[in-house]
């Protein structure tokens, strides 16, 4: 289930146009994007610590400040995200409960001032 909503994710953000400023913080080939994605929400959700065994701790905020991320960025990557998981995750209130664990997650992501702010 982890593999499959990766994958969708990563077609939706290459395909969506409100996902364009997310998918232009990435590079052409979304490929390494989506394993790493794979291997982080494993361990995430509980089961084996893929991304940790292999990278160490993860440091999303630290380890993505080399893309600048603002609103749009996390507005394109949030709404790839719920609709990947809202067509391969069952509803229940625990896939609620983690969907509102993963949007706290990507508006932590902010690393770039938006206009205005300085």
């Amino acid at each position: 289930m982890v593999r499959a909503l990766c994958r969708r994710f990563y077609v939706l953000m290459d395909s969506l146009p409100a996902a364009a400023a997310t998918r232009a913080a990435h590079p052409p080939s979304l490929a390494n994007a989506e394993e790493k994605l794979y291997e982080y929400l494993t361990g995430w959700l509980g089961g084996s610590p893929l991304y940790t065994d292999k990278y160490g701790h993860p440091r999303l905020r630290m380890r993505h400040f080399v893309a600048p991320i603002g609103r749009a960025e996390v507005e394109g990557w949030l709404l790839c995200f719920h609709q990947a998981w809202g067509e391969i995750v069952p509803p229940s209130p625990l896939a609620t409960a983690i969907l509102d664990k993963i949007d706290a997650l990507g508006w932590h992501m902010i690393n770039k001032p938006e206009n205005g702010d300085g």
